[in-house]
């Protein structure tokens, strides 16, 4: 049978979902979404149908995909599993760390999937840095670095929910819970985690900048910047992993002393900037693949669980209070 999916949402998220379905056997039947020239876009797109309900959208598919935006995640998920529906959801989990593990436990007792979209964990260069670590190839991991640096999203549409700390956490929740998520998943669990931002000490600051201290219960520790600081279109992202025996670094070493570029204001920047791979196939796309191959049984074991989407989420919640209190914080503290 082949598998009927829904989406709800139809920003950044929702448009990209539904093209890496499109690479995939399964078929987008139903979107629903309040902004109707974007979802008529994406039904144009799909051949899916439009839908103002979002019980009779859940009711028509197998799979529910929410890319709405994060604080309405925890009742949409709890919606999809009282219908039995199995659920892939774009990150963060929830907005907070209860309704995540209600979503988590709802979905348990339902028997159904929840699968959270962590894509860094899907880009290659960062999978296959992370597999180097597992085959022991560096070493005992002692340092990872990591840096994500972006425009600010919806800058200019300051209504928009991203501006909301309330429901979306700022880019500490928004966007550095990729690289808390992915240095957890080079490093191990977390023991602590230190921060500071330019937008704890200034709220009303057009810009935020934070840079993070992770101390793994391993002994590692782990370096995290991120900022929504730049001019569009930039987007920069980098890794390094220093272990016992080697270093694993993306990009590469550069022999050019200073690199200069110009912000093009083109109509064609996205609202939110997206991380993209230039390998043969997009991230996106081998996410979509993977998690088909998880609700139609043949891949058993995935790459990111609910658990590790959890514990992103827990990362980030104490990122936000150390920020705040200007003090570590210790992740036992925001059970």
């Amino acid at each position: 049978m082949t598998l009927r999916v829904g989406i709800i949402g139809s920003g950044s998220m929702g448009t990209t979902h539904a093209a890496a379905w499109m690479n995939t056997p399964a078929h987008v039947v139903g979107i629903q979404s309040l902004d109707q020239p974007a979802r008529e876009r994406i039904a144009a797109q799909t051949g899916a149908m439009v839908y103002d309900d979002l019980d009779a959208l859940i009711d028509a598919v197998d799979v529910v995909d929410i890319c709405a935006p994060t604080h309405l995640h925890h009742d949409m998920i709890l919606r999809a599993a009282a219908k039995r529906k199995h659920i892939i959801c774009e990150k963060p989990i929830t907005r907070r760390i209860a309704d995540a593990r209600e979503a988590i436990a709802a979905c348990e007792a339902a028997g159904v999937m929840l699968l959270i979209a962590h894509v860094v964990r899907f880009f290659p260069e960062y999978a296959l840095a992370q597999q180097t670590v597992v085959n022991g190839a560096i070493g005992n991991v002692a340092v990872v670095r990591l840096s994500r640096c972006s425009y600010p999203p919806h800058r200019d549409n300051p209504d928009s929910w991203f501006h909301d700390p309330a429901k979306s956490g700022g880019i500490l929740l928004d966007l550095m819970i990729h690289d808390f998520d992915y240095a957890r998943w080079i490093a191990g669990d977390v023991e602590s985690i230190y921060v500071r931002s330019i937008k704890s000490r200034v709220p009303d600051a057009p810009i935020d900048h934070a840079l993070a201290i992770l101390r793994h219960i391993s002994g590692a520790l782990s370096h995290i910047e991120g900022g929504s600081s730049y001019p569009p279109p930039t987007f920069r992202t980098s890794l390094e992993i220093a272990g016992s025996a080697g270093l694993i670094a993306h990009p590469a070493d550069s022999s050019m002393p200073l690199t200069f570029r110009i912000a093009e204001r083109a109509a064609t920047i996205e609202t939110v900037a997206l991380p993209r791979s230039p390998l043969d196939e997009d991230p996106y796309t081998t996410e979509m693949k993977h998690f088909y191959g998880l609700l139609t049984g043949t891949i058993t074991t995935p790459r990111v669980t609910a658990d590790d989407a959890l514990q992103a989420l827990r990362i980030s919640t104490a990122a936000a209070l150390s920020a705040q209190t200007g003090k570590p914080v210790f992740l036992a503290e925001v059970e």
